[in-house]
């Protein structure tokens, strides 16, 4: 059972930071992320003392990546800067033929690439996480994770589904009320009894190419004890754990006026990413450019909606009423109810798309009441014949509820949108898990040409798992991440 976030750890002062990626001595307790020679358990480092504040320029052990020369050995949470191998500190100017994070509003060169207007994850890193270990995977509009049962598809979602929840301000034991199955199978306890697992993330928008990394203590108490902020080369934001005795950590952002970086204690049961316009002022260069980089980030991930429908659940009548579709599409007659009046032209295209993945001929996609407060879907065929709902397949339902999630946006499914942001700077990500579950080749299809289509209008990005996608290779404007079990 997960200990709460606010909970202590006795002795703080004798207790060692989690460590990741450690050359194993013989005896040692295991740490997070590490791979242990035969017979043999990696060793961990030992922590500040308690309280302590880092000096600027200081490598603080949680968060942290060795000196050029040194071992790869690094503390939980460690991720070095873009294009760099040692650690940056906070604020310092990257090295000499390094790009430099242009000025806030900066117009690139001529010649150089726009930037994108939405922001959107271009990158998505499982450092340690269930079953993945040191893994990059790219991400565009449309990106299919595929691979045999056991490869990781579920959890990379997860993994996505989690960094979004936490953008949106989410408690840390609200993302994982179960972080002992994030962690990953190889890792064992260090002295001290602690494990966790490390993700990440890289959104390209108006600020150019963003990094986030996490790294969540599981055991034995939850939180975030290292977080890591960065842009060109340009380390933003840093946290990290000092004393394992209290529920905060030491944060620095860059700050770049009469100081260079400013700290202050943060807590560890949320995202510092997320909370920092609350915390920074934006008086300077320097902290207008950590809070458009913090604002890039939180929009790329905020506006996710994570669906798996389920084909039971969608058979049965719906209460009116809620007015959003739930993820497993649960109360899709009630949706339908809805949408059909709100948006002709949408719904027209629902039943256009519907058509092509159904069984016999399809006019109309429709809802009625029941009268006693709940209301059915129904399939009009045309020549006054009507199917319910419940008399198709599951092939048939699943390829129903993703066309209308495709189809529609965050007005109509159960997501949380930046609202501060105008919808013409953000996008909708879906997060399909078994995209092609039960779908034959023609509805899969039409599925996947739908999400491109929907994509290249740029309000709607689609990351979903298959078993095989080789029926999508070569697909203009899919990106394929094969994983391998």
């Amino acid at each position: 059972m997960a200990v709460p976030l606010t909970s202590s750890v006795s002795s703080p002062s004798s207790v060692p930071l989690l460590s990741v990626g450690s050359a194993p001595a013989a005896g040692s307790v295991p740490s997070v992320g590490s791979a242990p020679a035969a017979g043999s358990v990696p060793s961990v480092g030992s922590a500040p003392a308690a309280g302590s504040v880092p000096s600027a320029g200081s490598t603080p052990a949680v968060g942290s990546v060795p000196p050029v020369g040194q071992s790869s050995r690094s503390a939980v949470g460690s991720v070095p800067p873009v294009g760099q191998s040692s650690r940056s500190a906070v604020g310092s100017v990257p090295p000499v033929g390094q790009s430099s994070r242009p000025a806030v509003g900066s117009v690139p060169p001529v010649g150089q690439p726009s930037r994108p207007a939405r922001p959107g994850l271009t990158e998505l890193r499982l450092s340690a996480f269930a079953r993945h270990r040191r893994a990059v995977h790219p991400l565009g509009a449309v990106t299919l994770f595929a691979g045999p049962s056991g490869s990781g598809k579920t959890s990379a979602l997860r993994a996505y589904e989690a960094l979004a929840r936490l953008a949106g301000g989410g408690a840390v034991w609200e993302v994982f009320p179960d972080p002992v199955a994030c962690v990953p199978e190889w890792s064992r306890p260090d002295a001290q009894h602690r494990r966790g697992f490390r993700i990440g993330c890289t959104a390209d928008g108006p600020e150019g190419q963003v990094r986030l990394d996490v790294a969540v203590q599981a055991e034995p108490a939850l939180r975030i004890v290292g977080e890591r902020l960065s842009a060109g080369g340009l380390v933003l934001l840093e946290t990290a754990l000092r004393d394992p005795g209290r529920g905060t950590v030491q944060a620095a952002w860059h700050t770049a006026g009469s100081s260079s970086v400013t700290r202050a204690p943060l807590p560890d049961d949320r995202l510092a990413t997320a909370l920092l316009p609350l915390r920074v002022a934006g008086k300077t260069d320097g902290q207008r450019q950590v809070l458009a980089a913090a604002e890039q980030m939180v929009v790329a991930l905020r506006s996710v909606f994570a669906c798996d429908p389920r084909p039971d659940r969608m058979r049965a009548p719906a209460r009116t009423g809620s007015g959003h579709l739930l993820g497993g599409c649960d109360n899709l007659a009630d949706v339908l109810w809805r949408t059909r009046e709100e948006c002709v032209r949408r719904h027209a295209q629902l039943v256009a798309a519907v058509r092509a993945g159904c069984a016999g001929p399809v006019t109309d996609v429709l809802a009625e009441p029941l009268g006693d407060g709940t209301v059915r879907a129904l399939l009009d065929r045309g020549a006054g014949s009507r199917t319910e709902l419940a008399r198709l397949g599951d092939g048939e339902l699943r390829h129903l509820a993703l066309t209308l999630v495709l189809l529609t946006g965050p007005g109509v499914l159960d997501v949380d949108p930046p609202g501060e942001v105008p919808d013409a700077m953000r996008a909708l990500t879906v997060l399909a898990d078994g995209f092609d579950r039960d779908l034959d080749p023609r509805q899969r299809g039409e599925l996947l040409r739908l999400a491109v289509r929907m994509s290249e209008r740029g309000h709607i990005r689609c990351v979903g798992a298959v078993s095989d996608a080789s029926w999508a290779a070569g697909t203009a404007g899919v990106t394929v991440v094969h994983l391998e079990p």
